[in-house]
């Protein structure tokens, strides 16, 4: 059985009612050439829907001093940056591209103290470019650990212009926990301390909550 996220249940209802519709008329009104085509797009109108919106189970990775992926998706920077919002020194980007394909449930990929939450209205760039980061759409958490801080940034795309985030100011970050949801393609960057150690390469494909990326020095 398929659990379907909070964000997506409306949508996923929408979309079964749409395709109810289409194999209605098909059934009804069309000639028997034409069914078949509606009943194939209809099924791939439900089941992408179905599998966007999608919650799977998880055992998570536990350890304070790891810090795990925020999301599903495909490592497309890794990189040594100055970070001017919160962090306001030299520090390690990460950044993964979420597909369509990918669960866009974002997780925290820490424990420790939400200390900085910001919404940066923006453009709508492609989220594979490189300046989509800064110029997009996008919201943006600071979180304070033991053994230092770290920023996690929700970045919408082209086709994502709809970015939801849990996270408020002052409250607890768990890591593994639900921090946000991105609908319809997007990416998440990760600004962690200059001297963590890295546990990933360029190019990986990772998993929200369950994969290390790097461990605090």
């Amino acid at each position: 059985m398929i659990r379907i996220h909070k964000e997506g249940r409306l949508i996923v209802a929408i979309a079964l009612l749409l395709g109810l519709a289409l194999i209605s008329i098909a059934a009804l009104w069309l000639p028997a050439w034409i069914q078949a085509p509606l009943f194939i797009l209809a099924l791939a109108l439900v089941i992408l829907v179905l599998r966007f919106f999608r919650n799977p189970k998880r055992r998570y990775f536990k350890d304070e001093k790891t810090i795990v992926a925020p999301s599903d998706g495909k490592v497309v920077v890794i990189e040594k940056t100055i970070q001017d919002e919160f962090l306001g020194k030299e520090c390690i980007q990460i950044s993964i591209f979420m597909s369509i394909h990918d669960v866009h449930i974002n997780y925290f990929p820490v424990e420790g103290d939400i200390a900085y939450t910001k919404y940066h209205p923006g453009k709508y760039f492609l989220a594979r470019h490189p300046k989509s980061s800064e110029l997009n759409e996008r919201y943006s958490v600071g979180i304070n650990t033991p053994y230092g801080a770290l920023l996690v940034r929700q970045v919408a795309g082209y086709v994502a212009r709809r970015i939801r985030s849990y996270a408020v100011l002052g409250r607890r970050a768990h890591q593994g926990w639900e921090m946000g949801f991105i609908k319809f393609g997007s990416r998440l960057d990760l600004f962690i301390p200059s001297d963590a150690i890295l546990q990933l390469e360029l190019n990986q494909r990772v998993i929200g909550g369950v994969t290390p990326l790097a461990r605090f020095k």
